[in-house]
């Protein structure tokens, strides 16, 4: 499994929500700091957004824009306007079936969605990207559009099943938006994600979450790859953002810290999966990654806060 795939299945998108939108006219919404990954989707018509303290993004019919960090941010027609608060009637949503116009002023009409990553993992995620990604419509963002549509169609019938099948396309607009923007970027940025298009690290990141436990060192995984031990220590760091054996002790820390928040093991056998054959060394590598002592239940320690369309 590549390890995209891998962080992402210990992701479990919940409290998914969604929403269809016309506004018309000038108008200008706040949105306070929050819990949520948030993603719109203009249908038709334009509008703009800005992360507070950030510079202004034009999105225009065919756009979509995901926020990975809970920051507050502003939507709207005109960002110089005075903002209300959310469901201050910025909007009225369209009857079902009904086809979205552009007969009034400055009409625009969009998807909000929203959905929370509870969970360990979502740190390693979640750090990774920016605060705001903008993907063009020139772009692909039907992959987008499409789960986001239907998430919302979901949410609004309250069919059997609907509110499980929300999660499952909240899921997939995350993995489309992420693809998208890693074709974008490719190797530009820095982190474990972007490193996913690095051919010689990538294929080292595959191995260590493929085996987590294995007693894996530098000159082995230089090895995998055909380069020599500084050589690939100073690459797969440049790429990454850090060393090699910091990444896997992070790695096997989040997968640690789910396991201990299920309380269905032991310190002892979940430190063995992940590597440790000493409980202290486990432990000691556990509270210095994690910031506290491995606790069998409880809430994961250092949680990140992911957030209301």
């Amino acid at each position: 499994m590549d390890p995209l795939s891998e962080v992402l299945g210990h992701l479990r998108p919940s409290r998914p929500l969604a929403r269809l939108v016309t506004s018309a006219g000038d108008w200008c919404v706040h949105f306070a700091a929050h819990g949520y990954i948030k993603v719109y989707a203009v249908l038709q018509g334009h509008c703009w957004i800005a992360l507070d303290g950030g510079e202004p993004v034009a999105l225009d019919a065919g756009d979509c824009v995901l926020l990975p960090g809970g920051g507050a941010f502003r939507l709207g027609s005109d960002l110089t306007l005075p903002p209300r608060e959310p469901g201050a009637d910025q909007g009225r949503g369209p009857d079902p079936g009904e086809p979205p116009s552009l007969d009034a002023p400055r009409q625009v009409t969009f998807i909000g969605g929203a959905f929370t990553l509870p969970g360990p993992q979502a740190a390693l995620l979640l750090s990774a990207l920016p605060p705001l990604i903008h993907l063009d419509g020139a772009t692909g963002q039907d992959a987008v559009r499409w789960p986001l549509e239907r998430m919302e169609r979901e949410l609004r019938d309250e069919r059997p099943g609907s509110h499980l099948m929300a999660e499952h396309l909240a899921h997939l607009v995350l993995i489309q938006a992420l693809r998208l923007h890693l074709e974008r970027v490719g190797t530009t940025q820095v982190g474990w994600l972007f490193a996913l298009s690095h051919p010689e690290v990538s294929r080292t990141l595959r191995a260590m979450h493929a085996d987590p436990a294995h007693a894996w060192t530098v000159q082995a995984l230089a090895k995998r790859v055909g380069l020599s031990r500084s050589t690939f220590a100073a690459r797969f760091t440049a790429v990454v953002g850090l060393a090699p054996m910091a990444y896997l002790t992070r790695w096997r820390m989040l997968l640690a810290a789910e396991r201990l928040a299920s309380g269905e093991e032991t310190v002892a056998r979940i430190a063995l999966s992940v590597g440790y054959e000493s409980e202290a060394a486990f432990s000691t590598a556990f509270k210095r990654v994690m910031g506290g002592p491995p606790r069998r239940s409880g809430r994961p320690l250092r949680p990140v806060t992911a957030p209301r369309t």
